[in-house]
């Protein structure tokens, strides 16, 4: 490691007994993807029955809209075949679309207005209408346009077998779970105060169409210059889906989730879902017998908040995410701020997959205070300045309130980066880590090589508009799916997948013993525990830092 002074704190060298413990750590993809037509307009088809049921289907469901597919990968421990099971899930949806193609990038085109975004379906059953009303409280709240933008989730987790080791070289004397989730709590905060770099490196939307500026109907829009007669951009911009146009949100504004416990964070996440606020008791939640929202309060569920960082713990039937939570830890962690790549097939390189891994290990190890309101704050405005005008050579960022150079202090993380990397790099003679480290030092160096950068790049030599870019990937990727072999075994499962999901939605339906209003009423009823009853009764701690907007996650809710 370098001796050289760092604006941010250094890891200790990680000890030996732990570093074999390290790989072969846990990782997923979750996918966005629209599908649209060959005019680029958002498909109005159903969900196709050849994909399954939204509802019930591992690999294959929707998120905002029923045309926002999401595919989600196993959690493999092998990088290279996660990617390539996010591959063989392309190809499988790919041949079931009929004549339609999946949006290769993150910012949606064509026709934005809401009646040309149909709200995801989920079938009679009592949790499919909880979801799709879910939806329609967020077409209430944000607007259908917004919740139509594409993302990339990527899941983390390191091996069960590292975290009894850790405990015991760190001599902590609490129970596991609680070791594991604080550790996770640290990793998270570090995610957040370094998660600009994501934005630098994988942001892939510096334009949109003037479609999205009319349909978002954002006072931001105004600050994006006309690139052409129908695409707008700011010429230094990484990620405007992580800007003020994408996620950003006055209402979520007006509180504040602290990460720095489970505990902080689980109390003031409920309490956002407890607390009714005055602009959603004005849309009202049922008109006559229809539903517009599940309730009026800040969040209509723990999924709505935005965050760009989220600890996760799979739900069992009926659970909330916040009960597992609170019951059984943090599991792994879910980064949600990576673009789709216009340039990959799948939306998502190899080489980044292994970044990301490297990253989060780094941010386990690196020392982190808890934050208050002025570095959350500061953690923001970072972010924001990123996706905005994150390859301005002049552009300087806060560390702990130090104005530091965004190169200087990518690359001085990169270098603290590198012990991960060779750890995780494991004796491979061909050095995967390593070098993807490498071809992010590459990007920092040299800006043009960005994605952001490339695709303005492309658009200016061939007098291209945003949209006929991603049209044109689009259609490229849609036939090299379409065109590749699908080994049979796997076409096989899928097909059972498919078969098993729609009879498994048929059950539901047929099994519901409760009315709806009794399943809501019971299922809001789970919402906290009696202790922090006090809490919700307190003012809810505001900040003035601005907030991502509440985005769907369809397969948790």
């Amino acid at each position: 490691m370098s001796k050289q002074l760092s604006c941010s704190e250094r890891t200790t060298t990680i000890d030996e007994s732990l570093r074999p413990l390290l790989i072969h750590g846990l990782k997923g993809i979750e996918k966005e993807s629209l599908r649209i037509n060959r005019e680029g307009s958002i498909s109005l088809s159903p969900h196709p029955v050849q994909l399954g049921a939204a509802l019930t289907h591992p690999s294959i469901t929707t998120d905002y809209s029923e045309a926002l597919l999401e595919l989600i990968t196993p959690a493999l421990s092998d990088e290279t075949e996660m990617l390539d099971s996010l591959t063989d899930l392309h190809k499988y949806v790919c041949a079931n679309i009929d004549d339609e193609l999946l949006l290769a990038g993150s910012m949606p085109v064509g026709d934005l207005r809401d009646p040309a975004i149909p709200i995801a379906e989920y079938g009679s059953s009592n949790v499919g209408r909880m979801k799709h009303i879910y939806r329609q409280g967020l077409s209430y709240r944000y607007g259908r346009c917004m919740q139509a933008i594409a993302g990339i989730h990527f899941n983390y987790s390191l091996p069960e077998a590292f975290w009894p080791q850790y405990q015991h070289f760190m001599k902590n004397a609490s129970d596991l779970q609680s070791f594991t989730t604080q550790a996770y709590m640290r990793m998270i905060r570090n995610l957040q105060r370094y998660g600009w770099l994501i934005l630098y490196l994988f942001g892939s939307s510096p334009a949109v169409s003037k479609n999205f500026l009319d349909s978002r109907n954002s006072v931001y829009s105004r600050t994006l210059q006309e690139f052409d007669e129908t695409s707008c951009y700011k010429p230094f911009a990484t990620s405007l889906r992580m800007s003020e146009i994408g996620y950003l949100n006055p209402v979520q504004s007006m509180f504040h989730i602290s990460f720095n416990s489970l505990e902080e964070y689980i109390r003031d996440l409920s309490k956002a879902t407890m607390i009714p606020y005055l602009g959603y008791e004005k849309i009202g939640i049922k008109v006559g017998n229809e539903y517009r929202q599940l309730n009026t309060n800040f969040l209509q569920i723990e999924n709505e908040y935005y965050t760009s960082v989220r600890p996760k713990q799979p739900t069992r039937s009926g659970e909330r995410p916040l009960q597992a939570l609170g019951s059984r830890g943090i599991q792994y962690v879910e980064i949600r701020s990576v673009d789709v790549d216009v340039f990959e097939p799948a939306g998502i390189a190899l080489e980044t997959t292994r970044f990301l891994e490297a990253l989060s290990l780094f941010c386990l190890f690196q020392s982190n205070s808890w934050h208050d309101l002025k570095q959350h704050t500061e953690i923001s405005n970072n972010a924001l300045l990123v996706a905005n005008r994150g390859r301005d050579p002049k552009l300087k960022l806060l560390d702990n309130r130090r104005e530091v150079p965004l190169r200087q202090w990518a690359l001085m993380l990169c270098e603290q980066m590198q012990e991960i990397c060779e750890i995780l790099d494991n004796g491979n003679a061909d050095i995967p880590y390593t070098c993807a480290l490498h071809l992010q030092i590459e990007k920092i160096r040299h800006p043009e090589l960005t994605a952001s950068a490339r695709m303005l790049t492309v658009m200016r030599a061939q007098k291209m508009s945003i949209t006929e870019l991603v049209l044109q990937k689009s259609q490229d990727y849609t036939r090299y799916f379409r065109n590749a072999a699908l080994d049979a075994a796997i076409k096989r499962n899928f097909d059972l997948q498919v078969k098993a999901s729609l009879a498994q939605q048929k059950q539901l339906e047929a099994t519901d013993e409760i009315p709806f209003d009794q399943y809501l009423s019971n299922y809001f009823s789970q919402n906290t525990s009696a202790r922090l009853l006090d809490e919700f009764r307190k003012p809810m701690q505001t900040t003035q830092a601005p907030a991502r907007n509440g985005h769907v996650e369809a397969h948790s809710q």
